[in-house]
């Protein structure tokens, strides 16, 4: 039975997908079809090679201190590798500040990118964002839209991982797998290319770390196995039954069964389901 943290410390928003974090900046950055969403050129890489050397060495180890992280499934890594190397989408749920550096740690022998939140772009920390391989979501008319979603395609097809928080948003030390958008599966189906889920499950802190990190929990990130899109459907409906295998997936990687999990597979304006009153977790009887 996993760990839920049942925490109350975090301001969980009405809709599933929204951002309850501010960002205090922005930098004034155009969106349009003249931007590099992903910018796979010769002096972007120089400038990433030694951040992200300092990221795998240095910042990695923190956060296996930090989050008392362990990996599990890194075997899925070398048994399908033949298969990722070729290009797929990543997914997970999206729980800790920057737990995307948790996982491109754990993708490091791949070439990876991550949509983002546009302002997170514009933002504080937009250039650090940027640097990892961030890559901003306009959410603007077609035609710009059209040139990010090429971008991302092209990346994809000449053997990327192409990371996809598909619950839309973060919130921190939350155990039920919230409702996916399905942009995730719409790469993997325009593009041909499998899905990789990826989950992250909570385990209690000792007395020690509950002190010294006021953490509400520690992390394991798990690995899954490759999904791959039902080539015997047409688009809409393939991408709809993606959506749904792939966060099936999810929760099973984190422990939960789907049929317990409280939310519906498939986000539709989902709001918030308050399954615990405190923060002891009165309220909820659930499978985990």
């Amino acid at each position: 039975m996993p760990f839920d943290p049942k925490t109350n410390k975090f301001p969980y928003t009405e809709y599933t997908d929204e951002h309850y974090l501010k960002v205090k900046k922005d930098d004034g950055t155009v969106f349009d079809t003249k931007y590099k969403y992903v910018d796979d050129s010769k002096e972007f890489k120089r400038k990433t090679f030694f951040f992200n050397l300092l990221l795998r060495y240095i910042v990695n180890p923190m956060s296996y201190v930090r989050f008392n992280l362990r990996v599990k499934g890194r075997k899925n890594l070398k048994k399908y590798r033949h298969v990722l190397e070729k290009g797929a989408v990543t997914i997970c749920n999206h729980v800790a500040m920057w737990d995307y550096i948790l996982i491109k740690n754990a993708l490091w022998k791949f070439n990876t990118r991550v949509i983002v939140w546009a302002p997170n772009i514009k933002g504080e920390n937009g250039k650090m964002i940027r640097m990892i391989g961030g890559v901003p979501f306009p959410d603007s008319e077609p035609r710009v839209n059209a040139k990010c979603f090429n971008d991302i395609e092209r990346f994809i097809n000449n053997g990327g991982l192409f990371h996809v928080y598909p619950e839309g948003s973060m919130w921190e030390f939350y155990m039920p797998i919230r409702p996916f958008k399905e942009g995730a599966s719409y790469f993997s189906v325009k593009c041909n290319k499998p899905i990789l889920p990826l989950g992250i499950s909570y385990r209690e802190n000792g007395f020690i770390r509950k002190k010294m990190f006021k953490s509400p929990a520690s992390l394991t990130l798990n690995i899954g196995e490759p999904i791959y899109p039902n080539k015997d459907l047409n688009e809409k409906d393939a991408i709809e039954d993606l959506t749904i295998r792939s966060h099936d997936a999810v929760c099973r990687l984190v422990g939960i069964d789907p049929k317990e999990n409280i939310y519906e597979p498939i986000f539709n304006k989902s709001k918030r389901i308050d399954y615990y009153t405190d923060k002891y977790g009165v309220g909820y009887k659930g499978s985990w």
